[in-house]
């Protein structure tokens, strides 16, 4: 039971006063037990968040994937000062020469633009070289953990063609707020209702709206990928054609239930490859099954799997939040 439950909320999360309950209807067993179960998963830190997952360029910010080539001696310290950077969510060790990477956002009032923070970074941290990885097309970016071992090997995609919507302070007091880990209790909104001085109905009305703009992807759990079981975390980056033939390939590898990420690059001279898929699988043999049934169904020249050796950030970004200030007004005069 635990399992489906933890499937569940990663799909999406209840917008009810009553969320858990919702969900213990659904599984024919209590709140309190639902509650109960997610809790104790909580302090065991498989479920890292609940929240609202928010499109961070649909918020006026500016995100790209970056590569650095550093060298081993300089490693400890450059992840230092790229994990102090409020805008990088994710930093990984892979296996390449270009073997640090991560993604940034700049925030919408940024005195620096994107290119040149990363610049700056690079400069801080010593790097021998990097590449700049924006998105050029969105396939896919849903991650679900199948803890059921019960979920179909392909899955419908969801829609990415989303137009965004004009936002306010009013929608960004929601946001602030939307985007922080709720606590694991009957009335999990009680707390974030309260603070806004808004009816629960007024606060998933604007929720629903930032789901149907495509501001907010969704409201769901994200767990801790290696506490729920799934050690084998690969990037998978693959050489296609481009153009009208390259979206096809897309669309059939963001299929995959495995590929949580799914999206076109750039190429560069050091860097042939323009698909990128993320795969998460319980063991490096499960995870290899899925690219090679990738690799059946589409047309490519040349892959490269980069697993992660090492995890120096995971986290979620904090918007509209001083942070950001904080580090331009440190590293940029």
């Amino acid at each position: 039971m635990k399992d489906e439950i933890l499937y569940r909320i990663q799909k999406s999360f209840p917008l009810l006063k009553r969320p858990f309950e919702q969900i213990a209807k659904e599984l024919n067993i209590s709140e309190d037990e639902v509650i109960q179960i997610l809790q104790k998963e909580k302090e065991n830190k498989i479920i890292r968040q609940t929240s609202a997952i928010f499109d961070t360029k649909k918020l006026g910010y500016t995100s790209s994937l970056v590569a650095f080539e550093i060298a081993a001696e300089d490693i400890d310290e450059a992840v230092v000062i790229l994990n102090s950077h409020p805008g990088i969510s994710h930093n990984y060790e892979r296996n390449h020469n270009y073997n640090i990477w991560f993604t940034l956002a700049i925030a919408p009032n940024s005195k620096s633009t994107l290119e040149d923070t990363i610049a700056i970074l690079a400069k801080l941290t010593k790097a021998k070289d990097y590449i700049i990885l924006p998105t050029l097309k969105l396939f896919k970016i849903s991650v679900k953990l199948d803890t059921t071992n019960q979920a179909e090997k392909k899955e419908k995609v969801a829609r990415t063609d989303f137009k965004g919507m004009e936002l306010n302070d009013y929608h960004y007091n929601i946001i602030k707020e939307a985007q922080n880990d709720i606590e694991i209790t009957q009335e999990p909104f009680k707390e974030i209702i309260e603070k806004l001085n808004i009816s629960y109905d007024e606060f998933f009305s604007v929720l629903n709206e930032f789901q149907e703009t495509g501001v907010m992807r969704r409201f769901a759990s994200i767990l801790n990928h290696r506490q729920a079981g799934f050690g084998a975390n690969a990037m998978v980056a693959w050489d296609i054609e481009e153009g009208v033939k390259g979206e096809e390939i897309g669309k059939i590898a963001a299929s995959f239930s495995a590929v949580s990420h799914c999206y076109l690059r750039p190429k560069y001279p050091t860097w042939n490859y323009n698909l990128f898929t993320m795969i998460h699988g319980k063991t490096k043999e499960d995870t290899q099954e899925v690219i090679e049934n990738i690799a059946k169904e589409i047309e490519y020249k040349s892959n490269m799997p980069l697993y992660s050796s090492r995890e120096f950030k995971k986290v979620r970004i904090k918007y509209f939040c001083d942070e950001f200030k904080n580090w331009e007004n440190k590293y940029i005069k």
